[in-house]
């Protein structure tokens, strides 16, 4: 089995939950900064109990694989992976969401597929202190 069937098969089975209330998101993809990453980073070390996606099971997994992805032209196979992971990531998640999203490309994994899995998600009540609905509005344009 390759890396990428490996990687596959760590992002449809490996662990991805979280306690309620401690899913922090960040989105980077297609854009000229890694600014919400750090963020999101910077949180994470300020504010304990709290997770990414890339604190889980599987997130380690795919990262000690070498498969994290960037912000500069993304590599489709490995954003397909990662949608993957992070759809079972929201699924599982429950309680408020912390996201560090300025400016997120509607191409993102945030906006394509956690977005709108959050809203369908009866266990997630807000987004940074927001109705869910009301923060999603500001990406549906």
């Amino acid at each position: 089995m390759n890396k990428i069937e490996i990687a596959r098969q760590i992002a449809e089975n490996e662990n991805v939950s979280t306690p309620p209330d401690s899913v922090v998101l960040y989105s980077i993809s297609y854009q000229t900064s890694d600014k919400n990453k750090r963020d999101a980073l910077r949180y994470l070390a300020e504010n304990s109990g709290h997770y990414t996606l890339d604190d889980t099971a599987c997130g380690k997994k795919l990262m000690a694989l070498g498969l994290e992805t960037g912000n500069n032209n993304p590599n489709p196979e490995l954003l397909k992976i990662w949608a993957t992971a992070s759809r079972r990531f929201i699924l599982a998640a429950s309680g408020n969401i912390t996201a560090f999203v300025d400016n997120a490309d509607k191409r993102s994994t945030f906006v394509s597929v956690e977005l709108p899995l959050i809203l369908q998600n009866d266990k997630i009540n807000l987004i940074n202190g927001t109705e869910k609905h009301k923060f999603a509005a500001q990406f549906q344009r």
